[in-house]
């Protein structure tokens, strides 16, 4: 059926063979001018072509036919007598040149009608007024070809009707004026409208067919509705329908747009065996499905088919992939995205800069992100609001002064948005992390003057701005504000006073221990441990406990990190190992070692300096033991302390380790093939720890930690 409705204006015309023309003179036959063609319907017996005339007037008060649209129709008057005619070599070049011009003529016309129809009034008063030129007997393949053409879905159901009125078509062919119709609402993005027309297409008894499922499945897809595709593709079968592989391939996307698995999966899979053609969007559409589902290997799996099958991805589909990369969290797979659709010549667009800085921002990959931002501003292109902050929290949490400071300038400038309360936030924490005291009260107070008041976050980097200049006094006035203002400090605040104590001098640490005894009372109790040096370890123990179990999961990592720091800092590290000995108890410490039949390793890249030391004495402790119980160890042992540092800090956690071992003499060296990493052979490992005869003789630190209850750190055994 679709052949019936897919033509080409030159093959819509040429099938006339008989031509009327009328003479400027009935003098001389040499005289004619094509005026008129005459143009039979196809079923026409008629092998000859004829030159018809007729006389005319030259008078020049003769009739002049009205100027309406019917004045330029080479149809116009067709029916007229056919009396004098005159055959016409069919061979000759003059007929094939006579047929073209004809065709043309026929087509430049209808042309001119659909774009009459297409601009005007919704209305049957006016359509009839632009098509009654065509005259009472119009044909179905001239109906067919406007409405095909038309792109006002409007104006199109009144065009239908006049046709249906002036044809009356039986049923079966009234579904290929109904189908041509439909795809003006397709063109116009009309799914409603089309609803509309095919309730009344089934009212009039008009049986649906392929075609008319395929242009309303097409028009949902492109009005972005794939519910709607769906609901039309399920009605297929009750009409006695048997969708092909192109519906079927469009099928794809709507099941994928509406993540309906199974469904597009199965049909996903029958496209690919039955070699159908499925464009970008689909892939695009199944990337996104298994993205929104978090299946981030199977989007890359897709993607990679995609690109086997010999379809190139798109710039959507490129973003899509980077949008499912933002939620897997994978920052180095994004940038070979990035990579690649840059040497295949793709153009990054908006959503493609946005869902990079996007991820690398979150991935605290600086120099990236920073990068991206310099690559959007060269384009020209304006940063929203969000993707500003993004860069601004970044920066704070990588240190980057500078350059937040570059980037807050530029947001006020940039007259697309303005700074609101985040962005200040970042600004004042990039200051206070930095210890710029003078810069951080400035930003706060422009923050007020802007209109918005100090949030706790706020208020927490002033704490810590504070306790970096050793202010301590100016940290208890921060508190106080915070209770005056009515905000209840949570357990991020009580971190940071946690951090604080670590650099103030013993004699003021009462002033900030009443602090956080007022901010949560048991987080009180259990600093008192450490100050006073209480000796009650089992209720030390039981009161930690409790207070670990009161917290939201989200915090109980940090909070174990700092009591375990401020134990190091006030020197008693057997509450140190108090804690730890807790964390991993309750699982808040997971996956610290590794052992397999090659190598037992450490992690501690995910640890506060002071929790990582403690945790690494208490292994080389197991390591004493298990050469001491006649355990083999394995050929390699090593330390991954992750590599760099954070910029706030003088130094990373890998230089801390590395130097602290080197006080203890061990023979541990930094890898050179795995960065963060410090690796020592069987043989070293095992001569290092004999020659330090017992625990209790590994330096004032491991001497102290050793008078308490034995930890062993739990490990998971790794075959590789």
């Amino acid at each position: 059926m679709a052949s019936r409705i897919c033509f080409s204006h030159s093959s819509l015309f040429h099938d006339g063979q008989y031509v009327s023309t009328s003479i400027s003179s009935a003098c001389s036959s040499s005289s004619f001018s094509l005026r008129k063609f005459e143009f039979p319907n196809a079923a026409s017996s008629h092998k000859r072509l004829t030159l018809q005339s007729k006389k005319t007037s030259l008078h020049p008060n003769a009739h002049v036919p009205h100027q309406d649209a019917s004045s330029h129709d080479p149809d116009a008057n067709s029916s007229s007598s056919s009396k004098n005619r005159v055959w016409v070599n069919p061979n000759s070049s003059r007929a094939k040149q006579l047929r073209t011009k004809s065709s043309s003529a026929r087509y430049s016309y209808l042309s001119r009608l659909t774009e009459s129809l297409d601009s005007c009034a919704p209305s049957a008063q006016h359509v009839s007024t632009i098509l009654k030129g065509l005259g009472d007997n119009v044909s179905e393949r001239d109906a067919v070809f406007i409405l095909d053409k038309m792109v006002n879905s409007k104006t199109a159901p009144f065009v239908l009707r006049y046709f249906q009125d002036k044809i009356k078509p039986p049923k079966d062919k009234d579904a290929i004026l109904y189908n041509v119709t439909f795809k003006a609402f397709r063109k116009s993005r009309d799914f409603e409208g089309a609803e509309k027309l095919f309730d009344e297409m089934l009212q009039r008894g008009v049986k649906p067919d392929n075609i008319t499922f395929s242009t309303l499945i097409n028009s949902a897809r492109m009005c972005a509705l794939p519910n709607k595709a769906v609901e039309c593709f399920e009605k297929m079968p009750s009409f006695g329908c048997e969708p092909d592989a192109i519906t079927c391939s469009a099928m794809v996307y709507a099941y994928a747009q509406t993540n309906n698995v199974d469904k597009a999966l199965s049909l996903y899979e029958r496209a690919k065996a039955e070699k159908w053609f499925l464009d970008a969007t689909t892939f695009s559409a199944l990337i996104k499905m298994h993205g929104v589902l978090g299946n981030y290997d199977e989007c890359s799996r897709i993607f990679q088919e995609m690109k086997d099958l010999g379809m190139k991805p798109t710039v959507v589909t490129y973003n899509t992939m980077l949008g499912g990369l933002f939620k897997a969290k994978r920052p180095w797979q994004a940038k070979n995205i990035y990579k690649e659709m840059i040497s295949n010549g793709v153009s990054p667009d908006f959503i493609t800069y946005s869902s990079l800085l996007r991820i690398y921002a979150g991935a605290q990959f600086g120099a990236d992100a920073l990068s991206v931002y310099k690559e959007m501003k060269g384009n020209g292109m304006a940063l929203s609001l969000d993707l500003y902050n993004r860069l601004l929290a970044m920066c704070a949490d990588v240190g980057c002064i500078d350059e937040a400071v570059e980037i807050f300038e530029d947001m006020k400038s940039s007259g697309t948005c303005r700074p609101n309360s985040l962005s200040f936030s970042s600004l004042i924490t990039v200051y206070s992390c930095s210890g710029k005291v003078s810069e951080a009260e400035g930003m706060l107070n422009e923050m007020i003057q802007s209109g918005f008041q100090p949030t706790l976050f706020v208020l927490t980097s002033l704490v810590q701005c504070y306790g970096k200049a050793k202010r301590t006094d100016d940290v208890v006035k921060i508190f106080n504000q915070l209770v005056d203002l009515g905000i209840v400090p949570d357990v991020r605040f009580c971190c940071c006073l946690l951090n604080v104590m670590t650099k103030t001098p013993k004699e003021e640490l009462r002033k900030l221990t009443d602090c956080i005894e007022k901010a949560n009372t048991k987080l009180g109790s259990v600093v008192r441990y450490m100050v006073e040096e209480k000796k009650s370890d089992g209720d030390f123990r039981k009161e930690t406990s409790e207070l670990i179990n009161s917290v939201d999961v989200k915090v109980k990592k940090p909070l174990c990190n700092c009591l375990i720091d401020l134990c190091l800092s006030l020197n008693v590290p057997n509450r140190a190992r108090d804690i730890l000995d807790l964390g991993l108890t309750l699982e808040i410490y997971t996956n610290i070692q590794f052992r397999s039949q090659t190598q037992w390793s450490l992690h501690l890249k995910e640890l506060s300096v002071g929790a990582a030391m403690t945790a690494l004495h208490v292994w080389i402790n197991d390591l004493s033991r298990a050469l001491k119980s006649g355990e083999d160890l394995p050929p390699l042992l090593g330390v991954n302390t992750g590599q760099g540092k954070h910029k706030y800090s003088e130094k990373g956690l890998a230089s801390v380790c590395e130097s602290h071992l080197r006080e203890l003499n061990a023979p541990f060296h930094e890898a050179s093939d795995k960065a963060g990493w410090l690796l020592v052979t069987k043989e070293a490992a095992k001569s290092w720890l004999e020659s330090r005869g017992s625990t209790e003789s590994i330096a004032d630190f491991n001497s102290q930690v050793s008078g308490g209850p034995t930890v062993a750190l739990q490990y998971r055994y790794v075959v590789y």
